[in-house]
Parts: structure tokens; sequence; C-alpha cells
């Protein structure tokens, strides 16, 4: 989109004439198609969250861990759906599960052999690898100009993506010391 400034040379001895002069918009909002493609990668992203989580509460032994897997893993499932609800909105087809490349690049799919060994530590390790990942999709969603509504949902989103990568991160640390403390005991 071209912005169009009309310039004035009055004097009041001449007759008015305008010159126009074209300046680009540098900040053009991307197409409808690309609005999609970057709510189709919020999709995955929180699809492959989703099944993390939900694979992570499977495998550790603490209640309290438990809760928080399965809590963030429907929280990342209704993301899910209020992104697809977009890009409907936008006449494109909504994305309806995870991409296996995007799991494995993530860090998801490294849950599996954590959870077989019953390790809460690793577990938490892994999921916050995949958080990682996940606040990164967000902040490159972020940085592309897009709609005033869905900018709003995606940032409404990454923070609460951000706190919940933060609450990992914590519960990670939290463990790790308690598993060196226990392995320096023993």
């Amino acid at each position: 989109m071209e912005v169009l400034i009309m310039i004035n040379d009055y004097e009041a001895t001449n007759a008015i004439t305008t010159d126009a002069v074209v300046i680009p918009n540098t900040s053009a909002t991307p197409d409808n198609d690309q609005v999609i493609s970057i709510l189709n990668g919020l999709i995955e992203t929180c699809k492959d969250g989703q099944a993390g989580f939900q694979e992570a509460a499977t495998g550790v032994q603490q209640t309290d861990l438990k809760t928080f897997f399965e809590k963030n893993g429907l929280q990342r499932s209704k993301f899910a759906g209020e992104l697809q609800t977009l890009v409907q909105s936008l006449g494109g087809d909504p994305e309806n599960s995870g991409s296996f490349a995007g799991a494995l690049h993530r860090g998801w799919m490294n849950i599996k052999t954590a959870v077989t060994g019953k390790d809460d530590a690793a577990i938490l390790n892994e999921c916050e690898r995949g958080e990682d990942s996940a606040k990164n999709a967000y902040q490159e969603a972020l940085e592309q100009t897009l709609p005033d509504y869905i900018r709003d949902s995606v940032q409404v989103q990454y923070q609460f993506i951000n706190a919940a990568h933060d609450e990992v991160k914590a519960l990670r640390d939290k463990a790790n010391n308690r598993s060196s403390t226990a392995a320096t005991n023993h």
C-alpha cells in the first residue's frame, strides 16, 4: 500500500500547484494467506505443546506436576481452538494437528524417552526445551505486522506461554537441585 502526500507550492502571487510524492508504506500488513500461515504455524506449536504436556503428565510421579502438565495441555488445546477460529474467520483452513517435524524440532518427542525413565527432572528438562520453542514461535509471530485483533489474541496467548515457560523452568531447576542433592548424599 502506498501513501499519497500532496505538497502545496502556494505563494500569494502564484496559482496553487500540487506535486504528488509517493512514499511506500513499510509497515504493510501481510496478505491474508500470510496471516493464515502464521496462525497455522502457531496452531501446530500449540498442538505439539498439548501432546508434550499430556505425555509429561503420564510420566511424572508427583501429583502436583501431573496436575500442572494436564492444566497446560488443556490450555494449549484451548489456544489452538482460538487460533483455528481466527483462521476460519479469515476464510482459511485451520491446521488440525501438530507437525511431526515440528515436534521433533521442538524437543517434545524426546519427552517419551524421559517419561519411560519416570524421571521428573528429565521430563521437566524436555518440557522446558519445548517451551523455549513455543516462546520463540510466538515471538516470531509477534514480530510480524498482524491485524490488531489477531495481534491482541496472539499477545495474550504469548503472555500465558511465557508464564508457563517460566514456571516449567523454575520446576525444572528445583527438580535438578533435588536430584543433584540426592546424588551427592549417596
